[in-house]
C-alpha cells in the first residue's frame, strides 16, 4: 500500500456503493442465464445473513439462484441439553452462572431458559467476555462460578489464554464451543440439502484460515468462497461461485483478503488446542459433526464444567417447542417464513426457538427486517 492510509468511511463508501453493486447484479443475472440448473448457495454466519437481508441481496438475485442460511448462529446451535444443564447448576446447586446476554434467553430441553432460572431464584450474570467470568470468580471466592462457553472458533481461544493464565480455584467452564470447517463439509456433502456452493464465514476464517477447509473441498468439489460482509463482498462472493458453476471447474477462492490468509491466526489456534481438543459434537437442530466440538483435555478437569459437576455428553432430545421447524431452519433446510410459528407465537419479543432468540439467529434477522415473503427484482 506504500503506506497509504484509506478512512472507514472512504471504505465504506466503497464496498456499500451502489453503482457497482448494480454492474455487480447484472454481472450474476448474465451468468445466471448460462445455468440452466437451480442453484443453492448457502453461508454459515449470522453476520452475512444480517448483510444479505438488510440490504435486500436476495431480491437482487436471479430466479434459479437461492441464498440459504445454514447453522452459523452459536447460540441456536447450542445443546438444549446444555442448557439445562446450566439451570439445574443454578437453580439447584446454588452455582453462579456467568454467560452472554442472547445466550440467557435461549429455552432448553424443558423449555427453561438461564433468564426464567434467574427469575426462580438462581444467580445468573450477564457477561460480555470471558474475562468478566473470571472477576466474577475472583471476588466471589466462596461461590462456585460456571461460565457458559458458547460460540465458535473466534471464542474458543480467548477462553483458552484466560484458561492458560490460571483459573480461581471457584471457577470452571462448561465448553460448547465449536468448530466450523467440519460442519461445513457436513452440509455440502447432506443428501438432504444438495448445497452447489458455500459461502465460508469471514470471522471463523480470519482464525482458522482456509486451510482446514480443503479436506472438505477436496471429498466434495464444490466451490467455495472466504468472504467478507459488506454488500459488495457479497455479491462479488456470489459472481465467483457462479462463475465457478459455469466453468464446471470448482476452486477456494479468498475474497476477504482484507483478514482472512490461508494459515488464519495460527498463534490463537494453537493456544485453543494447547486447552481443547477436537472431538464429535453435537450441534442443535444439525446433528453430530465430527471433529467439531472444543472440548478440554486430559489434565484440564479442574476447570472443566462437565468433569467437576457430571455433565453428560450433549444428545439429541425434546430441543423444540411443538409445531416449531427450528431445526429444518438452522439446517438451512427452510426459509423462516415456512416455520408455522414465524411472527405467530414466535416473535423477538416471545421468542419459541433459539433462531428467534439470538441477534445472529436467521428467524430474528427475518423478523427485525419484517421479511414476509421473498421477492427478486428483473435485471
Amino acid at each position: 500500500m506504500g503506506g497509504a492510509r484509506i478512512d472507514l468511511k472512504t471504505l465504506l463508501r466503497q464496498y456499500r456503493d451502489p453503482r457497482l453493486a448494480r454492474r455487480l447484479t447484472e454481472k450474476i443475472h448474465e451468468v445466471a442465464r448460462e445455468i440452466r440448473d437451480d442453484i443453492l448457495i448457502m453461508h454459515v454466519c449470522g453476520t452475512h445473513e444480517w448483510t444479505i437481508t438488510h440490504y435486500g441481496i436476495r431480491s437482487l438475485m436471479p430466479d434459479n439462484v437461492e441464498l440459504r442460511a445454514g447453522p452459523g448462529c452459536p447460540v441456536c446451535i447450542t445443546p438444549a441439553s446444555d442448557i439445562d444443564a446450566m439451570v439445574r447448576l443454578a437453580v439447584e446447586e446454588g452455582v453462579v452462572v456467568a454467560v452472554y446476554g442472547d445466550m440467557s434467553r435461549a429455552r432448553g430441553g424443558r423449555g427453561v431458559s438461564l433468564e426464567d432460572a434467574k427469575s426462580m431464584g438462581g444467580d445468573v450474570r450477564i457477561v460480555y467476555a470471558v474475562q468478566d467470568a473470571f472477576r466474577i470468580a475472583e471476588k466471589l471466592r466462596d461461590r462456585e462460578v460456571v461460565f457458559f462457553g458458547v460460540g465458535f472458533d473466534t471464542t474458543a481461544p480467548a477462553t483458552a489464554y484466560m484458561v492458560l493464565k490460571g483459573a480461581p480455584r471457584n471457577m470452571s467452564i462448561l465448553s460448547s464451543y465449536r468448530y466450523v470447517p467440519p460442519a461445513v463439509g457436513a452440509l455440502l456433502e447432506a443428501p438432504d440439502l444438495e448445497v452447489d456452493a458455500v459461502i465460508n464465514p469471514g470471522h471463523s476464517s480470519t482464525v482458522t484460515g482456509m486451510k482446514p477447509y480443503k479436506e472438505y473441498f477436496e471429498r466434495s468439489r464444490k466451490p467455495m468462497v472466504f468472504s467478507g460482509f459488506e454488500p459488495i463482498d457479497v455479491l462479488i462472493s456470489i459472481y465467483i461461485l457462479l462463475r465457478q458453476i459455469r466453468s464446471g471447474k470448482a476452486e477456494m477462492v479468498n475474497e476477504y483478503t482484507r483478514s482472512v490468509t490461508w494459515e488464519g491466526n495460527v498463534r490463537a489456534m494453537a493456544t485453543a488446542l494447547r486447552v481443547f481438543e477436537l472431538r464429535d459434537g453435537y450441534w442443535r437442530g444439525f446433528g453430530v459433526v465430527e471433529r467439531s466440538a472444543f472440548e478440554f483435555r486430559d489434565g484440564f478437569e479442574s476447570v472443566d464444567a462437565r468433569a467437576r459437576y457430571g455433565i453428560p455428553e450433549p444428545t439429541a432430545r425434546a430441543e423444540f417447542v411443538g409445531g416449531a421447524r427450528c431445526a429444518d431452519v438452522i439446517k438451512g433446510k427452510i426459509d423462516p417464513i415456512e416455520c408455522p410459528l414465524y411472527m405467530r407465537e414466535c416473535t423477538p419479543e416471545t421468542p419459541k426457538g433459539p433462531s428467534m432468540v439470538s441477534v445472529e439467529g436467521t428467524c430474528r434477522i427475518w423478523a427485525e427486517h419484517k421479511v414476509t415473503a421473498i421477492i427478486k427484482c428483473r435485471v
